[in-house]
């Protein structure tokens, strides 16, 4: 008996030895992918992607393949309905946004949404004279990511701390940088008070459904962005967390689409009903885009200025769900509604984009998106990117010139300015 529980006991720990081996080569294969595509640049961080196992802060028996993926995140908790309520990100996404906090040696480092992983690394990249503290609001995510850091020797090194973020942490002081790892629709003045005047902070913020991860820095009374990434994140809890109304849309055979809005929401929803029923429409733009041509910044353009902009979801078995080539962005236009569509130009790998509609007034909806992509078209595409700035509500910004699109927070003014492309 013994001797069998001593084969046991050595084929285990021969299995523990080959899974960290080959959790080690992975994550070697996956750093030198982040670095050759950029998207890990200082010496700092890459050491400390190189030194943090990824593996041991995901669920036992997550594929290694799935940890150390570049763009796979690994879900840790979800609500009764499935929702996700807190996950490891991706590791691309994790590398730009301490790249974007421009994180280095001693700094001290406040971390909102707590998983383990992301806190080690920073910890990594302080080193023994800086301060990471990892805050969230769920106590079940604090206490995992405490006992991962322990276990992973970060204990000592890292202060988990459970408490509402957008009501200040206690205690914490000033931080050189904050990067928020949760999607956030506004920016807390109580987080603002915790950002050093040369400060960082890196945010994923939503912006009428569609979100950029954006770093600010301090400019006078308000906020500049530095860089952006694009990125999406599972949404903030607590007091400043801000709920999509969604309206479910049926179809004959009782299925149905659905509009999610973060702001704008139809003065009468009813007028939609139905509107499945109607003969389809559809308007074509004459903008044009390669096949493998990003145009994600097309996305924000509408959601700054096409009035009724939300986002769409379809059932299983509805006639859309089953359509190729569409974007799930639509625009509500009275008792109608229109989405955006793609259409394949010959053989070519290239697309038109156009919108299809349902509705008394589908032409109208399907025309509102065509013109914001002519817009686009002529005003913004191929120049430089957009920047972002944020004007809490105790200031506000003067005259505007060129072309902003203005979105009214809870605690300021978010302002997207596009530069020509002319």
């Amino acid at each position: 008996m013994k001797h069998r529980d001593r084969s046991a006991e050595l084929m285990y720990a021969a299995e523990v030895t080959d899974h960290a081996r080959r959790g080690e080569s992975a994550r070697d294969e996956l750093v030198a992918r982040l670095v050759a595509e950029g998207m890990i640049v200082s010496p700092e961080v890459e050491a400390a992607f190189r030194t943090v196992p990824r593996h041991a802060f995901v669920p036992a028996g997550t594929p290694l393949d799935v940890v150390y993926a570049v763009d796979r995140s690994v879900i840790t908790k979800t609500d009764e309905h499935g929702a996700h309520l807190s996950s490891v990100s991706a590791t691309y996404i994790q590398a730009r946004m301490i790249e974007q906090a421009k994180v280095r040696p001693g700094m001290r480092v406040l971390e909102i949404g707590s998983g383990g992983y992301n806190a080690a690394l920073l910890a990594e990249v302080v080193g023994p004279d800086g301060d990471v503290v990892s805050v969230d609001i769920d106590a079940d995510i604090t206490d995992r990511a405490a006992e991962l850091l322990e276990a992973a020797g970060y204990g000592g090194r890292v202060r988990v701390v459970q408490a509402d973020a957008a009501r200040g942490v206690p205690d914490a002081g000033v931080f050189d940088a904050i990067i928020v790892t949760v999607g956030m629709w506004d920016i807390p003045p109580a987080l603002l008070d915790h950002l050093s005047p040369a400060g960082v902070i890196v945010v994923p913020l939503r912006m009428n459904g569609v979100t950029r991860t954006i770093a600010f820095r301090r400019d006078g009374d308000h906020l500049v962005s530095t860089s952006t990434e694009l990125a999406g994140f599972v949404p903030v809890q607590g007091d400043d967390a801000r709920p999509e109304r969604i309206f479910r849309l049926p179809d004959a055979r009782g299925h149905a689409v659905s509009l999610r809005f973060d702001v704008g929401v139809p003065d009468d929803v009813h007028a939609l009903d139905g509107v499945l029923g109607t003969e389809r429409s559809e308007a074509w733009s004459g903008v044009f885009v390669g096949g493998s041509e990003p145009f994600a910044d097309l996305h924000l353009w509408m959601a700054g200025f096409l009035p009724g902009f939300c986002l769409l979801a379809t059932d299983e078995g509805t006639e859309l769900k089953a359509e190729s080539n569409w974007l799930p962005f639509a625009v509500v236009y009275a008792d109608s509604f229109a989405y955006f569509a793609l259409r394949r130009i010959g053989e070519e790998s290239r697309y038109e984009l156009g919108a299809r509609a349902y509705g008394r007034h589908g032409r109208d909806a399907a025309a509102a998106m065509t013109g914001q992509m002519q817009a686009w078209d002529q005003y913004a595409r191929g120049g430089l990117a957009p920047t972002f700035a944020y004007w809490p509500n105790d200031g506000g910004p003067g005259d505007l010139s060129g072309v902003v699109a203005e979105l009214e927070k809870t605690h300021g003014l978010l302002t997207i300015s596009w530069p020509s492309a002319a």
